[in-house]
C-alpha cells in the first residue's frame, strides 16, 4: 500500500476521537505514523474527560472525528479534545471531519428554525480549531460558515472507480439524482463516467419521509446508479429505486458517501430492488449486520493524502485535478 509521507511528517501528530477509530488507524497507516495516545472517558454522570498523553507543544495536530450517531456526544467530545490541544500549546489544530453532522440544517426553510450547520462551525472555531478538512459536505456553502480555512474534498473519484470496475457500457449507464438538489453532484459523476443523467422528482411532506413522484430522463432498459451524499433512513433511495424499476430500468445500483443508516434503513435497503449499495466508511458500520448488497469503501487513502498535502503546503485541490 502506498504511503503519503512528506519531508516534515515528523511534525504531524494524528489523534482520534471515539466516533471512528478504525478510519483514523487507516489514515495513520497510509501516513506511515501511529495515532497519538490520549485518554477519553466518561464520568458516572456522563461528563467527558480528555487527557493527551503525548507532548504536543509546537506540533501540527490532526484530530479525526465524524459527527455521526450519537452526534451530540461526538460533537462535544471533539470540542473538548480541541480545547485540550489548545491548552497544551499545539501549533495548529486541524479537525478532520469525514462526516459533518447537523449539515442538513443549513438554512431557514421555515420561520423560527435554527441553522445548525452554522452553529457547529461557530462552536469549532470558538473552541480553537485553526483548519477543517471535511468530506462531501451536504451543501457547499457550509464552507462559508467558517472564518477559518476549510478544505472540502470529495469521494466521487473513489465511487466512480468502483463503478468502472463493474464494466458497464457507458451508453447503457445513467446516473440518477434522487432529488433536484443533487443534480450538480450527479452531473459530476456522470462526467467522470461518460454517461447521461436523470432526476427523480421528490416530494417531502415531513422530516425523514419523502415520496418519489416520477423520473425526468431516459431510464428504460438502462443500468441506473442512484447517487446521493447521505443515506439516512433510506426511504428516499428505496422509493426512487422502485420508481426506476416501474419506469423500465434494467438494474439499480446506489452510491452514497455517508451511510447514516438510521431507523429501518438496513431493512429497507435489503428489501429494495437494489443490486448493490456502495458507501464509504466516513461513518463506521457493523459489517456483521449489513445486508449482502451493501459494499463499504475506505476513504482513508484520500484523507491521508489530503493531510500530507496540508502539512507540506501543497494544493489539496490537486487531488481533483484542479490547481488553485
Amino acid at each position: 500500500m502506498p504511503t503519503y509521507q512528506t519531508e516534515n511528517m515528523q511534525d504531524i501528530k494524528l489523534f482520534s476521537g471515539r466516533s471512528n477509530p478504525r478510519l483514523a488507524e487507516g489514515i495513520a497507516h497510509y501516513l506511515g505514523i501511529s495515532p497519538g495516545a490520549m485518554v477519553i472517558k466518561n464520568f458516572s454522570d456522563g461528563e467527558l474527560y480528555v487527557r493527551i498523553q503525548d507532548s504536543i507543544r509546537g506540533e501540527n495536530i490532526f484530530i479525526v472525528q465524524s459527527l455521526c450517531n450519537p452526534v451530540n456526544d461526538n460533537l462535544m467530545e471533539l470540542l473538548i479534545m480541541v480545547d485540550a490541544f489548545k491548552r497544551a500549546s499545539a501549533k495548529s489544530i486541524t479537525v478532520v471531519v469525514p462526516y459533518y453532522g447537523y449539515a442538513r440544517q443549513d438554512r431557514k426553510a421555515s420561520g423560527r428554525e435554527a441553522i445548525t450547520a452554522k452553529l457547529v462551525a461557530d462552536l469549532l472555531t470558538t473552541a480553537g480549531v485553526t483548519r477543517v478538512l471535511a468530506m462531501d459536505l451536504h451543501a457547499g456553502q457550509i464552507q462559508g460558515f467558517f472564518n477559518i480555512l476549510v478544505d472540502h474534498i470529495h469521494a466521487t473519484a473513489l465511487l466512480a472507480g468502483h463503478i468502472e470496475k463493474l464494466k458497464i457500457n457507458p451508453a447503457d449507464l445513467v446516473i440518477v439524482s434522487p432529488d433536484t438538489g443533487g443534480v450538480s453532484r450527479a452531473r459530476h459523476l456522470a462526467k467522470r463516467l461518460g454517461c447521461t443523467i436523470a432526476i427523480i422528482d421528490k416530494r417531502r411532506d415531513k422530516h425523514n419521509e419523502a415520496i418519489a413522484a416520477y423520473a425526468i430522463g431516459d431510464v428504460k432498459g438502462k443500468v441506473c446508479v442512484l447517487f446521493d451524499d447521505i443515506i439516512d433512513t433510506a426511504g428516499t433511495i428505496c422509493e426512487a429505486a422502485r420508481l426506476l424499476v416501474e419506469e423500465g430500468a434494467k438494474e439499480i445500483y446506489v452510491c452514497a458517501v455517508h451511510p447514516v443508516f438510521s431507523g429501518k434503513a438496513l431493512e429497507r435497503l435489503a428489501a429494495a430492488p437494489i443490486k448493490e449499495c456502495i458507501v464509504t466508511n466516513t461513518i463506521p458500520l457493523d459489517t456483521a449486520a449489513l445486508p449482502p448488497n451493501i459494499k463499504q469503501l475506505s476513504v482513508a487513502p484520500l484523507l491521508a493524502q489530503a493531510i500530507a498535502l496540508i502539512q507540506s503546503n501543497g494544493s489539496v485541490s490537486a487531488l481533483f485535478g484542479e490547481e488553485r
